[in-house]
């Protein structure tokens, strides 16, 4: 079997078997360190795809493969890493595009509304509550200016904008 191959299979065994993060990288270790690079380059890795942004899962395949077997390595990595959820993902649009008439999927929409929005209000109030068990006024009160500002008609980027520069200046 060709490396290329190998390091694709490897891919695609780990992100079927695995959701991502921890895991993968466990696992991961057990099928590159000895096979495709040595310890120390595993470890190189794991830090580097850490220190960089985006998905630490398909930064790491990228760079196991490509220390493995340069670029078509990495392009073979990739392809392995991608492959499960985006035929899940093309599977789970194929079955909500065909019921999405259905009846009963907006009335379950319907009742799933409100519980989403008592949630919403239920997560809100927890993280105005301070340490003590106590209402965060602060908080309270950017929340409201928000509410306002919001039914208002001002732009949402710019409300988000002025209460992140008013936590700066409030939650010293």
């Amino acid at each position: 079997m060709s490396d290329w191959i190998k390091i694709f299979w490897t891919f695609l065994k780990i992100n079927l078997l695995t959701t991502s993060g921890p895991a993968s990288v466990g696992l991961l270790y057990d099928e590159a360190v000895g096979h495709l690079m040595t310890r120390t380059e595993f470890v190189e890795a794991v830090g580097f795809s850490s220190a960089l942004p985006g998905s630490d899962a398909l930064q790491l395949a990228m760079f196991v493969g490509y220390a493995a077997k340069g670029i078509p390595g990495a392009i073979a990595a990739l392809i392995g890493s991608i492959l499960p959820p985006t035929l899940l993902m093309l599977g789970v649009v194929s079955i909500l595009n065909r019921i999405r008439g259905e009846a009963w999927v907006s009335n379950f929409v319907s009742g799933l509304t409100p519980a989403v929005a008592v949630l919403m209000i239920l997560v809100a109030w927890q993280l105005f509550r301070g340490n003590n068990g106590g209402t965060n006024w602060i908080s309270l009160g950017l929340a409201g200016g928000s509410l306002i500002a919001l039914l208002l008609k001002v732009p949402a980027p710019l409300v988000l904008l002025t209460c992140g520069l008013l936590g700066v200046i409030f939650f010293r």
